[in-house]
């Protein structure tokens, strides 16, 4: 298998792309530390199986991330996936709205990258994947308020880059990958309609995306997947869109539905 003998920790695993992952990554052989601040994580990891487990860890404590990656011991493959997107407008933003965005979906991956960095330093061998997006470093979102979200995940792309340079020579592989439109339980509602069922409105705001439908948790989890594995040895610094081909129009004429 791919990743046997590989330790992977995940964070933000409950549910959506963070289970996606998780669940590849452990069926490819990799044994998988789930990771979430909702306790609910644990109840994912025995739904994926042998390889997994669960810790509750909240990427804003710096001491809880010490003590999680100190009781996990050797970590070979990080995903940097815990992550929120609340949108509000910069007029009616406050400080604090602001730097609970960057605490999470920043600074919680500086946090994990610098407790796991130690030991892939020492062994000359590490895999990070940071999750960032389309929206910021590519694309804005036309209904607005989401200047924090946009900026936090542009500069998940400029960590990536530098941390990249940085660990190179150790044997260190640091990419990132950015997701489009991907059909998850935390977007169920935000693309949906009052007219049809949540999963009818899903699979028609689909159908605006040329490949004609929202990518899974698992498509973003078999990119994972390569990135995490020996086969990318030689990528480090790339930031990967995975969005079914929606940031290539320059004008929508869709619907898209698929012809397969």
């Amino acid at each position: 298998m791919r990743l046997e003998g590989r330790v992977a920790l995940v964070t933000g695993a409950k549910q959506g792309i963070g289970e996606g992952v998780s669940r590849v990554l452990a069926r490819h052989g990799a044994q998988v530390v789930l990771t979430d601040v909702d306790p609910g994580v644990a109840e994912t990891a025995e739904r994926i199986g042998g390889r997994a487990r669960a810790l509750v860890m909240d990427v804003t404590d710096p001491g809880q991330v010490e003590e999680v990656f100190a009781e996990v011991g050797r970590v070979d493959i990080l995903v940097n996936n815990a992550g929120i997107y609340p949108r509000r407008r910069l007029v009616e933003m406050d400080e604090d709205f602001l730097h609970h965005v960057f605490e999470v979906n920043v600074f919680g991956m500086f946090r994990c990258c610098k407790a796991a960095l130690p030991g892939m330093l020492e062994r000359r061998y590490g895999k990070i994947i940071n999750m960032s997006s389309v929206t910021g470093p590519m694309v804005g979102t036309p209904s607005g308020g989401q200047t924090a979200y946009g900026a936090s995940k542009a500069a998940v792309v400029g960590f990536t880059k530098t941390l990249a340079l940085e660990t190179a020579q150790y044997g260190i592989n640091v990419n990132a990958i950015l997701p489009g439109y991907i059909h998850s339980p935390s977007a169920v509602g935000l693309r949906g309609g009052d007219r049809v069922s949540a999963e009818e409105a899903m699979r028609e705001f689909g159908y605006k995306i040329p490949m004609g439908r929202q990518g899974s948790p698992e498509d973003v989890g078999y990119l994972a997947l390569f990135l995490a594995s020996d086969e990318s040895s030689y990528l480090t610094g790339s930031c990967i869109v995975i969005d079914g081909g929606n940031t290539l129009q320059e004008e929508y004429l869709g619907p898209y539905r698929p012809l397969y």
